[in-house]
């Protein structure tokens, strides 16, 4: 897909792999709608920084649990340029809780990362299928985790969210095909302002990491530029991109 003209929306985009998910898009002239639900500056920022990058971007608020704000946004998006043509569900919520603190999993913390992965996910997705089914082509690509697939990551809660997203992936992609293809990346550790705090955790991770770095946001951005715009014949699938550290 060429993206000069086109339009996407990157839920979470304000910050960290949505920042640099917002910006790739935008270097190839497409119109970028950066969702947030707390960091407004961010977003603005992400949204000025899109527009110098060649495209054109824009804020839009919402919690992407809440299935009305995500059909506004959509709405929004397809109003304003006249199409939506690719989707990218990375908004994302967890807590640090270790795996063996099962007391501390509540009914609340299980519902809320749920709700922000899983459901907004979905949301979204059905929210652009009927713009994207008209149109006769879309993208969509749903940030998981390396987590879904081993079961580590910051929480049970968060790990079960990820897999889940990973199955949504496939049950989504077999739906809405031919038209639309669905994908999903699996990122590693990615060095953020959310795990800059543990560096005793980043230096282990880095050491068994084959290429002995930690991944960067941009690293993230590539692999999905690449199943927005190169991966034509590429659906229901999961780009693990975590430097080669789940290898033997």
């Amino acid at each position: 897909m060429q993206l000069e003209g086109k339009t996407a929306i990157v839920t979470g985009g304000a910050t960290g792999i949505g920042r640099a998910v917002c910006l790739s898009l935008a270097r190839e002239g497409a119109n970028v709608v950066v969702n947030y639900s707390k960091s407004e500056k961010e977003a603005e920022e992400t949204a000025r920084d899109a527009t110098a990058a060649g495209g054109q971007g824009v804020t839009f608020k919402a919690d992407v649990a809440d299935e009305a704000k995500v059909i506004e946004m959509v709405n929004f998006a397809h109003e304003s340029f006249g199409s939506v043509d690719a989707l990218v569900n990375n908004a994302g919520y967890t807590q640090f809780i270790a795996h063996t603190e099962l007391d501390k999993l509540t009914d609340e913390l299980w519902n809320r990362i749920f709700a922000v992965n899983v459901m907004g996910a979905f949301y979204g997705i059905r929210a652009v299928t009927p713009i994207m089914k008209a149109q006769g082509s879309g993208r969509i690509v749903n940030i998981s985790s390396v987590a879904g697939i081993t079961g580590g990551g910051s929480s049970v809660p968060y790990a079960a969210s990820k897999a889940a997203m990973i199955a949504l992936t496939k049950s989504m992609a077999a739906a809405l095909g031919p038209e639309i293809l669905v994908n999903s990346v699996a990122p590693g550790l990615i060095y953020t302002r959310w795990t800059e705090d543990y560096p005793d955790r980043n230096e282990e991770i880095r050491q068994t990491t084959i290429t002995q770095r930690l991944g960067t946001p941009e690293d993230i951005a590539g692999a999905t530029h690449y199943l927005i715009c190169t991966a034509d014949w590429v659906t229901g699938q999961t780009l693990i991109i975590d430097g080669g550290r789940g290898v033997g």
